[in-house]
């Protein structure tokens, strides 16, 4: 095992446990409400946004008590996206990492709510850090950080353009915008997320952003492109089912830059 595989197994170590915490919470309103949003978020994930938060953070001078709350506040975002991707109103998923999805283990409206806790989660989590030395100023960058990408600008702008673009044919350019915010930006907030705790200031975090501007570009075009492409060969979709994603028009003049920045895999 490399010195990079070590470390990386101790960050995914460290953030299940602090997941765990997190999700012990007090009043969750029903035990129903609260057993879904622990099957949602302890349901397994390769965990990379909260692995970029610590490996950007210590590369930067943080210790790991600062980066707990921003690596569970961008994940506890990314499960609420997942659980509200799935459902059938967006991409009607019955599985998700070989299980059940969350609508289908318990129920829809189960579902909304397990997602709207978790985004809220999540910002308690940034806004009330119990251990390390983040002050004020810290937890107000990450808060921004995370609202910016996970709001419009970001995530939801990107299912949105995603929504609107069924049975659309997208150039390059358009799909590269659409998986930038949808999945992209949520990356790159990882990498800002750890930089900020570091105590990096909000006008030194642009070279941090311009140092990983490739982070929003190279999304998921390959695989979603792909999952598109099993969607429209599929049999009729059901009446609440949404069409597949917009696939690529790529432009002859962009054809050999697309397919290097395509080469990415899955993230999520």
């Amino acid at each position: 095992m490399t010195r990079f595989e070590a470390r990386r197994a101790e960050y995914q170590a460290r953030i299940e446990k602090v997941l765990e915490e997190s999700l012990r919470l007090p009043d969750p309103g029903t035990e129903r409400l609260r057993d879904a949003m622990r099957y949602s978020v302890l349901g397994g994930g390769k965990r990379l946004r909260p692995l970029l938060v610590y490996f950007t953070g210590e590369c930067l001078g943080a210790r790991l008590d600062d980066l707990d709350a921003p690596a569970a506040a961008v994940e506890l975002i990314h499960v609420y996206s997942l659980v509200h991707d799935d459902l059938p109103a967006m991409d009607d998923d019955d599985l998700r990492r070989g299980r059940p999805t969350c609508h289908r283990a318990f129920d829809e409206a189960t579902a909304i709510l397990v997602g709207d806790a978790l985004q809220a989660l999540a910002f308690d989590v940034l806004a009330n850090v119990a251990n390390g030395s983040s002050g004020q100023r810290e937890r107000l960058a990450m808060i921004r950080i995370l609202a910016r990408a996970s709001g419009t600008a970001g995530m939801a702008g990107g299912q949105a353009i995603d929504l609107v673009s069924v049975g659309q044919t997208l150039d390059i350019e358009a799909l590269e915008n659409m998986h930038s915010r949808k999945t992209g930006a949520l990356i790159q907030g990882s990498v800002l997320l750890g930089a900020a705790a570091a105590g990096v200031r909000a006008g030194e975090l642009s070279n941090v952003l311009a140092a990983t501007s490739a982070l929003r570009s190279r999304s998921r075009t390959t695989s979603s492109t792909s999952k598109a492409m099993q969607r429209c060969s599929a049999s009729a979709p059901a009446p609440m089912r949404r069409a597949a994603s917009p696939p690529i028009r790529a432009r002859p003049v962009l054809t050999a830059r697309a397919s290097a920045r395509c080469n990415c895999g899955t993230l999520q």
